[in-house]
This record gives C-alpha cells, structure tokens and sequence, in this order.
C-alpha cells in the first residue's frame, strides 16, 4: 500500500505514539486524523500534520461514530486504522484497602480492548464497502498491544488482559476480512520512552533500561511509527503480531 493520499485515523494521537505515528504517516502523504480526549494535545498535533484533529472517548460507540463520520467528510474514507490509544494504571487485585473495584477493571479494558474494537469495526465497515486499490487491498487495521500481554507483572492485571485482548482479537479479524483484503496485526511494544517513563526519576529509567538486552535503552516512539510505516507498505504481513522490545522478557 503507497499510503500517499489515503486516509488514516489514528487513536491516541495527541501524544507519545499516537502523535508520532501522525507525524510518519502524514510526512509520507497520509491525510491523517487524530483522535484523544485532550482536544488541546489532538489539535497540537493536527496542525503540526496538517490534518484533522477530534477530541473523542474511543470507548463510546456514539462518540467514535460521530469522528469516523467527521474524517470521512474531511478525507475520505478510512484505509488506515492505528489504535494508540491506551491507559496503564497499576492496582493489584487485591491491595492493603482489599479487593481491586470491579470499575477500576472495567475503565482499563473499556479504554483499552473495546476502544480498539470499536475503531476496528467501523473502520472495516468503511474499507470493506470501498473498492480495492491498485495492489487489490483494501485497508489495513493495526492496533497497539504490550508485550505485557504475555508476560505481565505484578500490577498489571486489567492493562495485561487488555492488551492479550487485543492480539486474541486479531487472527480471527484478519482471517474475517481477509478475502476483501483487509490487513489486520498488532504491534507489542516493550519500554518505549515516552512522557509515562521518561518523567521517572533518573535511577529508575537506567534500572528499567538496564533490563533490555540489546539495546540498552528505551525504544524511541519513531520506531514504533517506522513499523507502522512499514506494515502498511508490506502488503504480505498480515494476521501477525510484532514484538517491539529489544528483546526483552518481563520478570
């Protein structure tokens, strides 16, 4: 796929991967949509790309509807899906105040997991009732996992089930979209340096760096957006899921 004037709608794009993946795209041609909560951040990076930018709840059908109908009238109709949009908060299932409140689940895998089908449904929606292009495919859907997703810590139970949602979700999506050619795969990151590490003290981020064997350091949100690049370029990946962690295995 030459992403040279298609549409791309990417959630959590008013920062950290989100936002460098907009920038990626739209310096390769993309006609790129934004999507966050922030509406200041989402517009901050919609001008910097040259595109549009939605303040929106990727968790809310009516919501997500109503932006995917916006980017649609803007730029056409959607042939790149890119779900960044995620939250991380740490709770044990049972903690010194007791059990983990049901809601404080509920919220991760809202945001998370049914953020990311909701924008893989309507998406699809929209690829699928398009004609093909040039190379016969329609569209192509990535979503954002974690390595997490097999190797959670302690901690880490709502974001860990998220983010094994998501990969779960995407072979049965991809071998369902297949025959109208639309891609579907993940990418798992391990740490990556945005704002959420990087505001760490200084010992904890060369602990945590310390811990990825080669290289020794975070990854770079460019690199997770180069492989973005690269998938919708790559007509033959499909139905895959990339780890993106210098080979990293969580204790």
């Amino acid at each position: 796929m030459d992403v040279k004037g298609l549409a791309a709608i990417i959630t959590g794009g008013g920062s950290g991967l989100g936002a460098e993946t907009a920038r990626y795209l739209a310096k390769a041609g993309a006609k790129v949509t934004v999507l966050d909560l922030n509406p200041e951040t989402v517009e901050a990076v919609a001008a910097e790309t040259g595109g549009l930018g939605i303040s929106c709840d990727v968790g809310s059908a009516e919501e997500l509807e109503a932006a995917v109908a916006k980017a649609r009238e803007a730029h056409g109709p959607c042939r790149i899906a890119v779900n960044c949009a995620g939250i991380a908060p740490a709770k044990r299932i049972v903690g010194r105040g007791g059990a983990m409140p049901l809601e404080d689940f509920e919220k991760v895998i809202k945001v998370n997991l049914i953020g990311s089908f909701n924008l893989m449904r309507l998406a699809a929606a929209e690829m699928l009732a398009e004609e093909p292009l040039d190379d016969g495919e329609r569209g192509v859907i990535i979503s954002t996992s974690s390595i997490a997703g097999e190797e959670g810590q302690l901690g880490q139970v709502a974001y860990a089930a998220s983010k094994a949602g998501i990969t779960g979700m995407m072979l049965p999506a991809a071998r369902e979209f297949a025959k109208n050619g639309v891609r579907v795969l993940t990418i798992a990151p391990g740490l990556i340096g945005t704002p959420l590490l990087l505001n760490m003290p200084q010992d904890v981020q060369d602990n945590l760096a310390g811990q990825v064997p080669f290289p020794h350091r975070f990854g770079r949100p460019d690199e997770f957006a180069r492989l973005v690049l690269h998938i919708c370029e790559n007509v033959m990946l499909n139905a895959a899921s990339f780890r993106l962690d210098g080979a990293m295995r969580m204790q």
